[in-house]
């Protein structure tokens, strides 16, 4: 008795912020709140369970989740609810990012919608910026049932599937910035977890994602900085991922009829369900958590640059090259427009406002433009790994 008094002294005495900060835990905490303290304390899980006043303070989120606010105070344990919460925190803190890089005060038009079949999701969508031409950052959580194409997509990579329409739940955050100047680069992130119920009793899940970037000009300073910090958010876990997924990267975003690369790479993953769910779900966080360090001081650095005309036509046509590949090999838009009830706004998110397209255009030997396009054609590691 005399210890569980001791441990209410030290609640009532003590702010939110710092319990949470002294008391560590594997629940999502940070988001609910109640008379002032965190959910984190296990002495007190089964009250707060069923303490009325226990809500969700969503004001830091760019719009109310998806999934019923209640459901999710009830779930806070479930993997599905922690990817939810996850994912909405990504996405304001890096639309918030964005917006405070704008001269005018532009700020991101918000869509939330609901999937008839199940689900919906959040578009912040800032178009004509100063600095960012347009910038897209999407969540979605949708669930239902999994066509036999989507189905089969996946069987191709090797998943263990029922044939038929199969039971899902996806949830993900993925963004694509097109700045207005060409010496800063496109950034594209997307991080996701899936799971199928491939009977009553067996379900299936794994996590997929990464962070790639793709410029105009390149500042090999800039690539090397944007690939460390990838990697050491990548080191926290495993120090065999970093050169892991930098070559899935390489490979993936490759334009195979063009022979050549979207971009300078980064990291890409997919179909991770190992060691833990747990430990996939932490080094997800890792990397999502790693996206405004790697690009924002880049943005920041090249935003004020002088261009002209010749460096306008050479980012639209490397636009095109974007575009290009997003509608020929993007797995992910192809899974968006499979899925029914896709919401095609969304999904093409990722095109620029403008690009270009030109016949046999080959630029001039020896010059800026050439030389990226030579570590384009010609992956390159920008940092040494053992």
């Amino acid at each position: 008795m005399n210890n569980l008094r001791r441990v209410m002294q030290l609640i009532t005495s003590m702010s939110a912020y710092h319990l949470g900060k002294r008391i560590r835990s594997n629940r999502v905490h940070g988001f609910i709140i109640g008379t002032g303290i965190t959910s984190i304390v296990s002495v007190s899980v089964a009250n707060l369970a069923s303490d009325p006043k226990r809500k969700l303070n969503c004001s830091n989120f760019m719009a109310q989740p998806i999934t019923d606010v209640d459901h999710l105070l009830e779930t806070e344990n479930n993997i599905k609810t922690k990817m939810e919460l996850f994912i909405l925190k990504i996405q304001a803190d890096f639309c918030r990012a964005l917006e405070a890089e704008e001269y005018g005060g532009q700020k991101f038009k918000v869509d939330r919608w609901l999937r008839q079949e199940g689900g919906g999701g959040i578009t912040c969508v800032l178009q004509d910026g100063e600095v960012f031409e347009k910038a897209g950052v999407n969540i979605s959580v949708v669930t239902g049932m999994l066509p036999p194409g989507a189905v089969q997509q996946m069987r191709s990579r090797g998943k263990n599937l029922q044939e038929g329409s199969l039971p899902f739940f996806a949830a993900g955050v993925s963004a694509v910035i097109h700045p207005r100047n060409p010496m800063v680069p496109t950034i594209h992130f997307n991080y996701r977890y899936f799971e199928i119920e491939n009977s009553k009793t067996e379900s299936q899940w794994w996590f997929g994602g990464g962070t790639d970037l793709t410029p105009y000009y390149l500042d090999e300073n800039d690539a090397t900085h944007f690939h460390k910090t990838l990697k050491d958010a990548c080191d926290e876990h495993d120090s065999n991922y970093y050169p892991r997924f930098k070559k899935w990267c390489d490979d993936y975003f490759r334009i195979t009829h063009r022979k050549e690369c979207r971009g300078i790479g980064g990291i890409f993953f997919d179909d991770i369900d190992t060691p833990t769910q747990e430990d996939a779900f932490k080094f997800v966080n890792s990397c999502a958590n790693a996206v405004i360090p790697s690009y924002m001081p880049i943005v920041r650095k090249h935003k004020n640059d002088n261009y002209g005309d010749r460096e306008r036509q050479w980012q639209l046509l490397r636009r095109g090259r974007y575009v290009e590949f997003n509608l020929i090999y993007d797995r992910g838009t192809k899974f968006g427009l499979y899925t029914p009830g896709a919401r095609f706004e969304s999904i093409l998110m990722s095109l620029p406002l403008v690009a270009r397209w030109e016949y046999m255009h080959n630029p001039v030997v020896n010059s800026k433009e050439q030389s990226l396009l030579d570590v384009l054609k010609n992956p390159k590691d920008w940092i040494k790994t053992e």
